[in-house]
């Protein structure tokens, strides 16, 4: 059930998407400048890639925001919100196309919902394992009760520690996007984009993670355990250290 959830939900991620952040999609031929520029910027970078051309959208949202989302580089899905094209320089928002087009490159749509799945198939099996053994061990009166919350705790407990396995490899794979943005858009667009967003942390809306593969989700102390993405500043200062070819 944990694989299968994981691979359903990646099936469904690009209609998901679309009707949870009421995205629109632009085809380039909008006779709006923004929305023109917007499509065959994507078209660029992603024939730079080597990938199909995905379907581009826009939200109306004043956050500063992005992702990219999809179950495979031939469906795929790069989006933008309003708030971010009207906020950021066009060369900012290449940076930030750039890096939603490496994810789609890397694969990491599929990779980290592989992850989830493994993840999500041993917090059930263990639990269950560690359950059953507990059973065995008290009154056969109690033994159904004792399973039930046995299976609760152990479900909780190992959620938590597979959702810090899970926010280890996404952070990982940010850092490989960042990078990858900045070979597709230039090192200094990449910067500038992340840069941007550090100015405009207010105007991000958190409440959609498994979409947002720009957002603000940096964390500190515990927190960082179970982010997705790392600190900006980290990002930034890995970008700046880093020979892009």
């Amino acid at each position: 059930w944990g694989m299968g959830g994981a691979f359903i939900s990646l099936q469904m991620s690009r209609f998901m998407a679309k009707m949870a952040m009421g995205v629109k999609l632009v085809d380039g031929k909008s006779g709006q400048a923004d929305l023109d520029w917007l499509h065959q910027t994507v078209g660029q970078l992603t024939r730079k890639a080597g990938l199909p051309m995905p379907e581009v959208g826009i939200y109306e949202s004043a956050e500063v925001n992005a992702f990219a989302t999809g179950p495979s580089k031939k469906r795929s899905l790069v989006a933008v919100s309003s708030g971010l094209l009207n906020s950021m320089r066009r060369e900012e928002v290449e940076g930030v196309l750039a890096h939603e087009v490496a994810h789609i490159q890397n694969g990491d749509m599929v990779t980290l919902t592989l992850i989830q799945g493994v993840v999500n198939a041993f917090v059930l099996f263990f639990s269950r394992i560690i359950a059953n053994i507990v059973r065995q061990m008290v009154d056969e009166k109690i033994s159904h009760l004792v399973f039930f919350v046995t299976t609760i705790v152990f479900d909780i407990a190992f959620g938590i520690l597979g959702s810090m396995v899970v926010a280890w490899f996404s952070r990982a794979r940010e850092f490989r996007a960042d990078a990858g943005g900045a070979r597709l858009a230039g090192k200094a667009n990449m910067i500038g984009a992340l840069q941007r967003l550090m100015q405009n942390k207010a105007l991000v809306d958190n409440s959609q993670p498994q979409l947002a593969t720009m957002k603000i989700a940096g964390g500190k102390g515990f927190m960082s355990l179970i982010s997705t993405h790392p600190p900006l500043e980290t990002r930034i200062a890995a970008l700046q250290q880093a020979q892009i070819l």
